[in-house]
């Protein structure tokens, strides 16, 4: 049965390193939730003391109602998968599934039927007998997947699995996990420092930095709708400027960009005149306009030129000189034309984000 987590002002520290300061989340039963960010923010180690690998210095874990902060792992009814998936080189693919099993002195025959069930969900089927070394990594991670799910945890911890294998085989295993996760109904709880992966299988996440969480929400509202700029630069490729707010009423705000005599409208906030502010302008918000495109009616619209393209298959990626910098601007391929030279470039107010300044 699915357990919900409670992370209760956990503290974790190194020497003098401190990994975690006083860190509280609550996942959701059957819900799943990543923790990303980037290297050494403390994402790890937070799944660790999950796990039972790490004792937290402060602070309390909860699975359901029980109490987990001094369980050992092996007690915990946690499956983990990890980075390099950890699978045992001496024993084949079916042995590899059952050890769990082994370990809890379950009958012969359910150990069987449930290492067969737990090999079909993960599409390994009639490969029991298989050597592991045999196996392409997506094989071996869906393994790894398979030994962390046939136990039936109350929590799935994966940290950062999909790492090691190329970005193909890397965007089909993923919409495999998230299926087999959902469908499974386990809290599952996501280590990456991925970005793309986060947005593409969360329920939820949250972002961190140095320890500490700077933003928790669904993947649309935190990329959508950032709290800071180390959220907004970090979720996606983006194009932050500094600016200075020269007014602000119920409709709109309007924003002096640092450095230029340009401005920009965006959306009405609760900030004053003069108040310091950075500007994200995501690159598929900002318009290119040309003749199927109809002229943009707000005053966010500009003439500039292309400085350099970069073809990325679904979309193009341009960079335009705008406002004393470059800005990047995706677009959908069309056809077999790459747009070049002078352009105009235009942006909604309604998708212009403003944030207090850091």
């Amino acid at each position: 049965m699915a357990s919900d987590v409670r992370l209760s002002n956990l503290s974790k520290s190194y020497g003098e390193t401190v990994a975690v300061k006083d860190f509280s989340l609550h996942v959701r039963a059957g819900e799943f939730f990543s923790l990303v960010g980037p290297s050494g923010c403390g994402k790890t180690t937070i799944l660790r003391m999950i796990a039972g690998f790490e004792t937290p210095d402060e602070g309390t874990i909860q699975f359901g109602d029980r109490e987990m902060t001094e369980v050992p792992a092996n007690e915990r009814n946690s499956g983990m998968v990890f980075q390099n998936y950890a699978l045992f080189p001496h024993m084949t693919v079916g042995e590899n599934t059952a050890f769990g099993l082994r370990a809890r002195h379950l009958p012969k025959d359910e150990i069987a039927a449930k290492t067969q069930a737990a090999l079909a969900m993960v599409q390994l089927a009639g490969l029991e007998n298989r050597a592991v070394q045999e196996l392409s990594g997506g094989q071996q991670q869906r393994v790894a997947l398979a030994r962390a799910l046939v136990i039936r945890p109350n929590v799935l911890l994966l940290d950062e699995p999909l790492s090691n294998l190329d970005a193909k085989l890397r965007t089909e295993t993923r919409a495999q996990l998230r299926h087999l996760v959902h469908e499974s109904g386990i809290t599952t709880v996501y280590v990456t420092h991925d970005q793309e992966e986060a947005l593409a299988l969360s329920d939820r996440l949250a972002v961190l930095r140095d320890g500490t969480i700077q933003q928790i929400g669904t993947p649309v509202d935190v990329y959508l709708t950032p709290v800071n700029g180390f959220v907004a630069r970090f979720m996606g490729h983006t194009n932050l400027l500094e600016g200075r707010i020269i007014e602000s009423d119920r409709r709109s705000c309007t924003v002096a960009i640092e450095g230029t005599s340009r401005t920009i409208i965006g959306p009405p906030i609760p900030y004053h005149s003069g108040d310091a502010v950075s500007v994200v302008l995501r690159p598929e918000s900002l318009q290119i306009e040309d003749s199927l495109t109809s002229p943009s009616r707000h005053g966010n619209r500009w003439e500039t030129a292309i400085i350099a393209t970069e073809f990325r298959g679904a979309f193009t990626a341009y960079t335009i000189r705008l406002f004393e910098t470059n800005l990047f601007v995706y677009r959908i391929t069309r056809g077999n034309q790459l747009l070049q030279g002078d352009i105009t470039v235009s942006i909604p107010p309604d998708q212009v984000v403003i944030l207090p300044n850091e």
